[in-house]
């Protein structure tokens, strides 16, 4: 079989029956596998994740999430000290992080460009009635505590918004390099890239930790072919503007199949389906 570009997040490796069904997880030699976050709390489970996954696949593409970047009260890595030394294990295991080149995928449905990313959030995804100095108090309200605001630390920014803000600076013009040499991308980040992908239903209002309104066009704005995230635990493929969103995330116990294996929930990106009629469609939900 050609060699297949795969995605998956959200691993969470800290939980014993996720941590099983990696161990479970069958050979694909010649495959490139897409990590879009939350793999584990602590970079030493990171590591360990990471090492099993470049012993099974021909290459790894990872990017943090929320749960890479948390710091406990005595954790001395905090913030952007935190990333780099996610990185640094990352490219450890042999994985490509989102400080280094861009690889190009030469398989099937390529070539293209592979563009991990790290861009966080900054509460503008939230309803516009509601001031940004009100968003904890506005999801309190409805039962929701974010624990990102007690373990995410940005130093040294002044808060995750700011740090947020600092990556979309860092990270346009590597896309627009990028976008120049006439490949079409798939941008992988953990957070989704449009507030409309972002579909709660009792946990509404945590919806503003969840990505940043400045990425709302990104997919046209720099040719991506496919976008890759995770965070929601809600599994799902959709089209806009004939481009394809992937919500890769395994999640907790849960939010999968303990019965099915881990291959099972590795989601294809390239190839891929082609976009309906018109460009817009989905979510097609994965269970």
């Amino acid at each position: 079989m050609p060699p297949r570009l795969f995605a998956i997040s959200d691993l969470h490796v800290n939980r014993p029956a996720n941590r099983a069904a990696l161990a479970g997880l069958g050979p694909h030699p010649d495959d490139w596998l897409i990590v879009a976050g939350d793999t584990a709390d602590r970079l030493d489970h990171v590591a360990a994740a990471l090492t099993s996954l470049a012993d099974r696949f021909a290459r790894i593409i990872t990017v943090p999430g929320n749960h890479e970047l948390w710091a406990r009260r005595d954790d001395p890595l905090r913030g952007v000290a935190r990333y780099r030394a996610f990185c640094e294990v990352a490219r450890a295991c042999g994985a490509v992080t989102p400080e280094d080149p861009f690889p190009v995928w030469e398989g099937e449905g390529g070539p293209a460009i592979i563009a991990p990313l790290l861009l966080l959030y900054d509460w503008s995804f939230r309803p516009p009635s509601v001031a940004l100095a009100d968003v904890q108090a506005w999801a309190a309200e409805d039962g929701i505590r974010a624990a990102d605001d007690r373990l995410l630390d940005a130093a040294p920014h002044r808060d995750v918004g700011a740090w947020c803000r600092d990556r979309l600076l860092r990270t346009v013009p590597r896309l627009e390099r990028a976008a120049r040499r006439g490949l079409p991308l798939v941008l992988v980040n953990h957070y989704p890239l449009r507030r409309d992908l972002v579909r709660f239903g009792r946990i509404a209002r945590y919806t503003p930790w969840c990505g940043t309104t400045a990425t709302e066009r990104w997919h046209v704005r720099f040719g991506a072919s496919v976008v890759v995230s995770g965070h929601l635990h809600m599994r799902a493929t959709d089209w806009r503007d004939g481009v394809r969103f992937e919500e890769v995330a395994l999640g907790y116990p849960r939010h999968w199949r303990v019965e099915r294996t881990l291959d099972s929930y590795l989601r294809p990106i390239l190839p891929g389906p082609a976009a309906p009629a018109g460009g817009e469609g989905g979510p097609l939900w994965r269970p």
